[in-house]
């Protein structure tokens, strides 16, 4: 754990590094991601090519009139725009000029395993001073994003947008392009807001149920007293949806606040897609424009069929295309607002610059139920209303579960069910159109139709009063066994979250197909949002052999532990 000298004498570096301009430097953006643009073009400057050079640094930022220190590449946050082709190779070159270790992860890439970029799985890191060659092909197209794998340095703006074009003609037709990256920032450095969470779990909830909520001054916070005695012996607060929350982050679209208010442009009736990236560190957004519906293309870089929405959820590190069709010459917001409605980030979609739209305010706070607590089909309303009595049913029944229970384990679900029908968090009585899980079908036909050859159960696992994190109640400080896979097998995975927190869990190299009843259309994820107290099944082919990263990408239970290495055998070149 770094300690705040520790942090005051980087400080004191990163003043020098800067120049010994230290906070008055201005905040630097792509072209990308300015204010006014009219889309990604052709003559835009974005990093393209078979050779890419990036430089790894100190930067300042600034966000609603304040000015901090962050990690940047190229001295921009968020990070250049990357645009490569299907079928090309590419050399990247990244210089890291901190005085720590750094490394890029090319979040959802198909690549040799030496080139994944995580420190201690994959690579050693890049050290200060040095540069790492990352060299691999282009074997897929989409939407994607890449980010620092170090310490928590993603967290202090090192990460970036990543556009893969398709070697054939795309099937998604649109005449202006937008990239949105998502993102959350604190002023407060990250290795102060994780302490805080270890201190107190529930540290930057500011939402909590008070008196009055729960003798009805609250109508969706009332609660009988057996409710409140049910979740007084378990510890447990049903307002406790984000770790980090609009109390602390201020919530970024495209580097900008939402005072600044980003602005992408279009003209009436035209087909403009929105590359919509969530790199936020601790954040999952539900995203809607009012007054303009989104048909949702992609997912994770695949093309799924096309499905009209109102509104739909992010989790961290996920990614969606999206297309819209404005016909009016108006402005229209675009709102990502965070899921315990704590915040939101804002921007608007205009025919022309210095336009705005009505910012709606925030929804009512929503709260934790029954099904979040893993209990299944038996709830029937908001925090707690169930109908029937749960004081018998055993939040800790260690008997369900095949590993180890201690103190880094509060609960296991005792009645985990398939959410992929649920709309999520705060979502459920919404009266328009919300995407879940069960509405994405993939465009193309799954390319591995085998049957399952066994499956592997993991458990979501914590400790949410101590902030402990884990998968089977084991850190990766603990060095549990790796998931081990044979080359070429079919495996059916299933998670089970033994938590109320929603876990976006993301395997590298590997696209899981969710099952979602959609058989031989299964969407294809590399990233899941697994929602509290549910069960998700995945089926995943193992064709790329080495050591990869499996892990909970809510960057703060990652670092706490909720990770594990899946390995894949034999390796190319090796015996059987």
């Amino acid at each position: 754990m770094q300690t705040d000298s520790t942090l005051d004498r980087r400080a004191l570096l990163r003043g020098a590094a800067l120049g010994g301009a230290g906070l008055a430097l201005p905040h630097f953006l792509p072209a990308w991601a300015q204010s006014g643009s009219s889309g990604i073009r052709p003559d835009m400057p974005t990093l393209s090519g078979a050779d890419i050079r990036l430089s790894i640094g100190h930067s300042t930022f600034s966000a609603g009139g304040e000015t901090g220190h962050a990690i940047t590449v190229n001295g921009t946050l968020p990070a250049p725009l990357i645009r490569l082709r299907e079928g090309q190779d590419v050399r990247i070159h990244v210089t890291n000029t901190l005085d720590e270790d750094s490394s890029i992860h090319w979040h959802g890439l198909l690549l040799p395993f030496q080139m994944d970029g995580v420190p201690g799985i994959s690579f050693p890191g890049i050290r200060p001073g040095e540069t790492f060659t990352y060299a691999f092909p282009i074997r897929q197209s989409g939407t994607y994003w890449y980010h620092s794998h170090s310490g928590l340095q993603e967290q202090e703006g090192h990460y970036g947008p990543l556009i893969l074009d398709p070697a054939d003609p795309d099937p998604v037709a649109y005449d202006r392009e937008h990239v949105i990256v998502l993102s959350d920032w604190s002023f407060v450095h990250s290795h102060k807001l994780f302490r805080k969470l270890k201190q107190e779990g529930g540290y930057f909830n500011r939402n909590r149920i008070t008196l009055a909520g729960r003798l009805g001054g609250d109508p969706a916070h009332r609660m009988s007293a057996a409710e409140r005695r049910m979740w007084a012996r378990m510890r447990m607060d049903p307002t406790d949806i984000l770790d980090v929350n609009g109390s602390t982050y201020t919530y970024l679209i495209n580097g900008h606040g939402p005072q600044e208010n980003w602005t992408g442009l279009f003209r009436p009736h035209e087909r403009v897609r929105l590359r919509i990236i969530n790199a936020g560190a601790m954040s999952i957004f539900n995203i809607r424009i009012p007054g303009l519906p989104m048909t949702v293309v992609g997912t994770d870089g695949q093309n799924v069929r096309p499905v009209e929405v109102d509104e739909f959820r992010i989790a961290a590190a996920e990614t969606y295309d999206v297309i819209v069709q404005p016909h009016e010459d108006r402005a229209y917001t675009f709102v990502a607002e965070a899921i315990d409605r704590s915040g939101m980030g804002r921007a608007t979609l205009a025919p022309r610059p210095g336009m705005a739209a009505e910012v709606p305010p925030l929804r009512a706070r929503p709260v934790l139920t029954m099904r979040d607590m893993g209990m299944g089909s038996m709830d029937h309303g908001a925090a707690g209303h169930a109908g029937m009595d749960h004081g018998d049913m055993s939040m800790r029944d260690k008997s369900r579960v095949a590993f180890p229970v201690g103190a880094g384990v509060d609960m296991i679900a005792p009645m985990p069910v398939d959410r992929t029908g649920d709309r999520g968090t705060g979502l459920e009585d919404v009266p328009h159109r919300v995407l879940t899980y069960r509405d994405l079908i993939s465009l193309a036909l799954n390319p591995d139709r085998r049957a399952p050859t066994r499956t592997i159960e993991v458990h979501l696992t914590g400790n949410m009063e101590r902030f402990m994190w884990s998968f089977d109640g084991q850190r990766l400080s603990e060095n549990p066994e790796p998931l081990r896979f044979a080359l070429n097998e079919r495996v059916r995975v299933r998670l089970v979250n033994d938590t109320m927190m929603a876990h976006p869990i993301h395997i590298h190299g590997h696209f899981f197909e969710l099952v979602n009843g959609h058989s031989g259309h299964h969407p294809l994820k590399h990233t899941v949002d697994v929602l509290p107290g549910a069960l998700l099944d995945l089926d995943l082919t193992t064709h790329a052999p080495g050591d990869w990263a499996f892990h909970c990408h809510l960057l703060f239970h990652m670092h706490a532990g909720m990770m594990r290495i899946v390995t894949v055998r034999p390796l190319e070149g090796a015996a059987s």
